[in-house]
């Protein structure tokens, strides 16, 4: 069994177990946190939109981290104009618990 969840404009493939990074959430690390699903596939078939909205994925936040730094770096030619910056983007880690007809929200 597996769902499709949303999080920040991105949409993920997720099977219990799965342990993936999402961007920020304002969750402490070991609270979990819920995701409604937008596409299921089980045992008994597929389900999407309306069929799919009952369902929700729940996950337990492993960490709050940044990610690796990357470097950004600007310049024009001849005009002697550079500019380095470094950037960490936040992510949060989380573990899929849980994916289950939950109640419908309405």
């Amino acid at each position: 069994m597996y769902a499709i969840i949303e999080n920040g404009n991105k949409q993920y493939k997720v099977a219990v177990g799965d342990v993936l990074s999402l961007e920020k959430l304002s969750a402490a690390v070991g609270e979990k946190v819920e995701f409604s699903a937008i596409f299921v596939s089980d045992e008994s078939g597929i389900k999407t939109a309306g069929d799919a909205a009952n369902y929700k994925v729940t996950a337990e936040v492993l960490a709050q981290d940044k990610a690796k730094k990357i470097i950004v770096y600007k310049y024009k030619a001849k005009k002697n104009e550079r500019k380095k910056q470094g950037h960490r983007q936040p992510f949060t880690k989380i573990k899929v618990v849980d994916i289950a007809v939950g109640k419908a929200e309405g």
